[in-house]
């Protein structure tokens, strides 16, 4: 239930910023091209909204499953064995999503401490580190709960 509802407000998130980075790129291109007045910032606000984008998405793609795989032997194994790689494979992953995700922690306070923010338009950028963290922790969990809880 929980996890349901934390996948409903991504997607809304993931909605909302691909329809605003369209709309910033759609103003920039008109301004730039018909009015000769490009939009100021919007190669940072295209920086910043792409990220968020990709670490909203994260949690979704791991709960659906649909990362690249590649499997050209495992068809030919046994079923335990099969389970057995699929588990090996989903823990390595959580442990790699739990690693970057302690390293955007770490980033995230060390931007905050300094206050740091982004060049031209001068947003803090400590809430996009803590985004990309929570976002691997979030994958890491959802794609060891679909492993555990797949047939």
């Amino acid at each position: 239930m929980i996890a349901k509802r934390f996948e409903t407000i991504l997607l809304g998130l993931a909605a909302t910023l691909l329809l605003a980075l369209m709309a910033v790129t759609g103003i920039d291109v008109v301004g730039r091209y018909l009015l000769n007045a490009p939009l100021s910032g919007a190669f940072e606000m295209t920086e910043l909204m792409l990220g968020a984008l990709v670490f909203v998405a994260l949690p979704l793609v791991s709960r659906a499953g649909a990362h690249v795989e590649v499997d050209l032997l495992v068809g030919a194994l046994p079923r335990p064995v099969q389970k057995a790689l699929g588990l090996f494979a989903a823990t390595v992953s959580a442990l790699v999503l739990c690693w970057f995700a302690w390293t955007l922690f770490g980033l995230m306070l060390d931007q905050w401490h300094e206050g740091a923010r982004s060049v031209s338009l001068g947003v803090p950028l400590a809430p996009f580190a803590a985004l990309g963290g929570i976002a691997c922790l979030a994958s890491a969990l959802f794609g060891l709960l679909r492993e555990l809880s797949h047939d």
